[in-house]
């Protein structure tokens, strides 16, 4: 039956039904509920804090997201030596706000988030009824929840990343090209200003089409990678409970297969992420040619080139997801549940 709020309320005769389920869908013998099911849940609670967890992460972890933008545009390693040297320069020339390029542009992923995290939601839901096991519902919902993220975002990530590199041409001197859209940034100018100079550039060189110009690489890059990541985190996590203490947090278990999971997919997919990157800013016209200018300028260093800030990047954005994502779920959760959940 359904609530006011149009949540399933399960009898509670039939939670021993449920204890069954979670056994046999990576729970725990010790009767706990593992995984916080999308129908166990309180939409109304669920939504809000999502945003607002999704939000906080965004604000704190931001500059890791300019950095390796920067660090992954660059020729070679003209204009930084690493993550480090690109953090001080930035710092140096433009203090705080050039760790913020492009921030409330990029902010508009939290409404794609809802649509992320209810896509991921839905899929596994369906699948649980077909009997799939829990990491193929992970691989299967987190490849159809990114196509769907990434359908939403490109846009604003084209113009988002426009606005990243634009400080680059403090450093970069005649190296290289960082500003193709020839946008006007002098100090002062706002960073609304400049995101809509870089949108109107766009519409007026390429129409509608350039925005969403790296779309397919964005898909080849992300789709993977979040189907990845979420199947590792549910291996991860069931490594994890298998050869942990009974006295262990299953919260800390989960943020540490969190971040596991991102280091992981990470190192897989680094290439395609440059490409992807140099697509959108450098306005390459396929992803052949993107490829072939990575490979002559890196060659097998292509694999490696941004690497660390991405490392860094994935796991503390993986762990701080995580944490906000499953600390909501367990306030989310309705109460004939709360007592089948361990912190």
């Amino acid at each position: 039956m359904s609530d006011s709020t149009g949540v399933t309320v399960r009898p509670k005769g039939e939670v021993a039904d449920t204890n069954r389920l979670q056994g046999r869908d990576g729970g725990q013998a010790d009767g706990y509920i593992r995984t916080i099911e999308w129908d166990m849940m309180n939409k109304a609670k669920f939504f809000p804090l999502s945003m607002l967890s999704s939000f906080s992460v965004r604000c704190c972890l931001f500059p890791l997201t300019v950095i390796k933008t920067q660090l992954q545009v660059q020729h070679k390693s003209d204009v930084y030596k690493g993550m480090i040297d690109c953090a001080m320069k930035i710092y140096r020339t433009e203090g705080m706000p050039g760790l913020y390029r492009g921030f409330w542009i990029s902010s508009v992923q939290i409404v794609s988030g809802v649509f992320y995290i209810s896509t991921y939601e839905g899929v596994r839901h369906i699948l649980n009824d077909l009997g799939a096991g829990h990491r193929v519902k992970a691989l299967i919902g987190g490849g159809c929840a990114s196509l769907v993220g990434q359908t939403i975002i490109v846009p604003f990530d084209v113009i988002s990343q426009h606005a990243m590199v634009l400080g680059m041409s403090v450093h970069a001197g005649s190296k290289a090209d960082m500003n193709p859209l020839g946008i006007k940034s002098w100090p002062g100018r706002s960073r609304l200003h400049i995101s809509m100079d870089i949108g109107r550039e766009i519409m007026r060189r390429d129409g509608l089409r350039g925005f969403y110009r790296g779309y397919t690489a964005s898909l080849m890059a992300y789709v993977p990678n979040s189907a990845m990541w979420w199947a590792f985190y549910h291996l991860y996590q069931d490594e994890l409970y298998r050869i942990s203490p009974y006295w262990v947090s299953h919260l800390f278990i989960q943020c540490v297969a969190g971040s596991l999971g991102g280091f992981t997919t990470t190192i897989l997919t680094n290439p395609l992420d440059i490409v992807r990157a140099r697509l959108q800013v450098h306005r390459l016209d396929s992803m052949g040619v993107a490829f072939r200018e990575l490979w002559n300028e890196e060659k097998l260093n292509c694999f490696f080139k941004g690497l660390s800030a991405r490392l860094v990047q994935s796991a503390a954005f993986s762990f701080s997801i995580i944490l906000g994502y499953e600390t909501i779920k367990r306030i989310a959760v309705d109460e004939q549940y709360k007592h089948l959940i361990r912190w």
